[in-house]
């Protein structure tokens, strides 16, 4: 691997990498493929009508684009930084979340991955593929599991949920797995990857639940998803 996809970087320690140009080469050509797939599942046949299929549409690109951007912006405020990585953001896991509600899971899913590939690019540093692989496309890549719920009431909600959880779960095996060496003297790795990963997304959570919650801002959603759909 090194001196192709990544070379050895001292800025995480000794045994940590960084992409090359031919590994953000590929890195960048996988993620036009997690967009096709993404726009596949934007042209899913419509629930109900086995016959005719959805038309992707310019609006569907247009606002799931504004959605990863916004996503991206409000990844860089953060309110908590945390020592080790992972933050409170402004909210920035609700505009991935969003796309799976408009779209469904296939399409929520794929563009969560891309996303997670763009913010893996922004700071191409990791240890191990398999752990670039579960902190970036896997664990972002969950929050699209909110397009399960995208027809159900209450769905952005319980869709939010499900998404972070998701995402918590590979944050979790990631502590685990390959940061296990982090946790404090007497502490189990799985009970600091818990404490520590649960932390800052639940705070997240719980700010971003409440927040469209409020009526006006549920208000405004529902709008939103009537725009997006037309």
């Amino acid at each position: 691997m090194d001196n192709f996809f990544a070379a050895p970087t001292d800025v995480w320690g000794d045994d940590a990498v960084m992409l090359t140009g031919t590994g953000t080469g590929i890195v960048i050509a996988v993620m036009a493929i997690l967009v096709l797939i993404a726009l596949f599942g934007f042209g899913l046949r419509k629930k109900g009508d086995p016959k005719t299929k959805s038309r992707i549409t310019t609006r569907q690109l247009v606002f799931s684009a504004m959605a990863v951007a916004l996503a991206m912006v409000t990844s860089m405020i953060k309110l908590v930084d945390m020592p080790l990585g992972g933050s409170v953001t402004l909210l920035s896991m609700l505009f991935i979340v969003l796309i799976g509600y408009w779209y469904g899971p296939v399409a929520g899913i794929a563009t969560g991955m891309a996303y997670g590939l763009l913010q893996f690019v922004l700071e191409p540093i990791f240890y191990t593929l398999p752990q670039m692989l579960v902190d970036y496309p896997l664990a972002f890549g969950a929050l699209g599991l909110s397009g399960i719920f995208h027809d159900k009431k209450y769905g952005l909600q319980i869709g939010y949920v499900a998404g972070v959880l998701g995402r918590f779960v590979f944050s979790f095996l990631s502590g685990i797995l390959f940061f296990a060496s982090y946790a404090p003297e007497g502490m189990s790795a799985a009970v600091y990857s818990a404490e520590y990963n649960g932390s800052y997304l639940a705070a997240e959570g719980i700010l971003t639940l409440v927040i469209i919650s409020l009526p006006p801002v549920a208000k405004a959603l529902k709008h939103v998803r009537k725009l997006v759909s037309e």
